[in-house]
């Protein structure tokens, strides 16, 4: 998305950073080869790497009925972004004696859902991380992924909090559900962003090859709704 980019970019430059917004394919080869080289040209090289496109689709139906376009457009999103943009990352960071990869996966990769191909890529994130920490290590390369719950983006907002409660779906109306068990399973971009700037620092220099659930417990433990 090239205005919200560009915009965020401008953000941290206000606030006293600097910034460079490459609009990129993240499922295009070449595009992601361009967005590391130029990173690595404007700024002399590259120490961090976190893969956060993603996304699931309203068409991730059950997989005797999901259309073969909407698994290969989510795996492409979901799962081989992440391996573009590690495969053209890691060789200067092998140069520059270390670094750190922060993959996003989800909450809904740790279980089984109602998304086949959703649950499927993000799964798979999980033991990607884990295979590059272990490629890796001796590179002195780490390599950890968050798996969040839900998190108040945009898109999330419009999505869940925009409509009357009387034109929810029942799925809808399930989530909604779910997010009163787990009431710590629902946060802002924030907190999503203070975990990896840990996983990105020498703080976390003990981690590599973990995935934190951030997800208030939903991966970790069963609630039910208690009886009147």
């Amino acid at each position: 998305n090239k205005e919200t980019g560009a915009a965020a970019a401008q953000e941290i430059r206000d606030e006293g950073g600097d910034a460079l917004f490459l609009e990129t394919d993240v499922t295009d080869d070449g595009s992601v080869r361009h967005a590391v080289e130029a990173t690595v040209s404007r700024f002399g090289g590259l120490d961090i790497l976190m893969t956060c496109a993603g996304g699931s689709l309203q068409e991730d139906l059950p997989v005797h009925e999901m259309d073969l376009e909407i698994w290969n457009r989510t795996i492409a999103l979901n799962l081989l972004h992440p391996f573009l943009c590690c495969r053209y990352a890691i060789p200067h960071m092998m140069r520059a004696g270390g670094g750190s990869i922060i993959n996003l996966g989800s909450h809904m990769g740790l279980k089984g859902s109602q998304k086949p191909a959703y649950s499927a890529a993000k799964g798979g994130i999980t033991a990607f991380t884990q295979t590059l920490a272990a490629q890796y290590a001796a590179y002195g390369i780490r390599a950890n992924a968050i798996a969040p719950g839900t998190v108040r983006t945009e898109r999330s907002i419009k999505r869940w909090e925009s409509k009357a409660s009387e034109t929810l779906t029942a799925g809808e109306r399930a989530q909604l559900a779910v997010r009163k068990l787990y009431p710590f399973s629902v946060g802002e971009p924030e907190d999503i962003a203070a975990i990896a700037v840990f996983l990105a620092s020498n703080d976390s220099r003990m981690l590599t090859g973990t995935t934190i659930a951030a997800d208030g417990g939903r991966s970790s433990y069963i609630k039910v709704m208690p009886t009147p």
